[in-house]
């Protein structure tokens, strides 16, 4: 059987989980798992299905025909079908940090991450040697603000190479442009290491203990041209207090750093995230 997820956004109406679901039984397909969610306010409808067909290419192509014109544009429904077993290609960008990098390579590793990762790209070598112990490429780009539209340009050609389908920002310690930003549309994940968007610079966690917070959180989002301003994807925070020490700070935030972006990584890999309004609907 063909495994496949289909997911579905368009303006609420009646009817619409009982058409597609009948339409889909009618081309003699099996749902396996529902989700739906209908912002009211919006009037927006939600939708995400598992469902499993004959494992025949040719009538895959002519379902998506039918459905594109016998429901999509019935409903103004934007919609996306995807094979669920194919593993999307991912590609890493790092810099120096190597908290995240070690985390998501030994949660691929050991299975948890059902991706490729044809490559890992740096502006600088440190952490070349992870990946070597990986077996994953690595490549060393430099940038500076009298190169960078070079190097983007080097990165981009880099990832066409590797057909890649998504990229991570891994605590890559450099801003993309919104010409790079543009070529992969909801498809670049970072990690922010706050509350999104408190405690900006190069050292939160110095300006969290000098606050006296009781709490630090880290959060997971999709890059656009707002500087960390793009749709969360995740979220999480950690209780702190008066006896923690900047150090204890920091080691607490890489943690959290690590879970949340191994979340949204999970999240987008299953195709559970809907951007809209930039906000997203998390399916579970």
């Amino acid at each position: 059987m063909k495994k496949t997820t289909l997911l579905i956004n368009c303006p609420d109406k009646k009817g619409i989980i009982a058409t597609v679901t009948n339409f889909i039984l009618a081309k003699k397909g099996n749902i396996t798992y529902i989700d739906q969610y209908v912002d009211r306010e919006l009037g927006e409808f939600f939708m995400r299905s598992e469902c499993e067909f004959d494992n025949d290419e040719k009538k895959l192509i002519q379902f998506k025909e039918a459905f594109n014109a016998e429901i999509a544009k019935n409903y103004n429904m934007h919609w996306e079908m995807y094979d669920t077993e194919k593993k999307p290609k991912m590609a890493l960008f790092v810099s120096k940090y190597d908290h995240c990098l070690y985390d998501i390579l030994g949660r691929h590793a050991s299975g948890e991450l059902q991706v490729e990762i044809p490559i890992i790209i740096s502006n600088h070598n440190d952490l070349k040697p992870i990946a070597d112990a990986f077996s994953i490429p690595f490549k060393h780009i430099p940038v500076t603000k009298q190169n960078k539209i070079e190097a983007e340009s080097e990165q981009l050609q880099a990832l066409e190479e590797c057909n890649i389908d998504f990229v991570v920002l891994a605590r890559y310690m450099q801003i993309l442009s919104s010409d790079f930003v543009d070529h992969f549309p909801n498809k670049i994940i970072n990690i922010h290491h706050s509350f999104l968007p408190a405690f900006p610079g190069a050292k939160p966690y110095h300006s969290a203990y000098e606050r006296g917070v009781k709490i630090i959180g880290a959060t997971s989002h999709y890059v656009t041209s707002d500087l960390d301003e793009g749709p969360i994807i995740e979220q999480e925070v950690v209780r702190i207090s008066h006896i923690h020490n900047v150090q204890d700070f920091i080691l607490k935030g890489r943690d959290l750093e690590k879970i949340v972006l191994s979340r949204a990584i999970k999240h987008h890999i299953a195709r559970k995230v809907l951007v809209y309004n930039n906000k997203t609907v998390i399916f579970s």
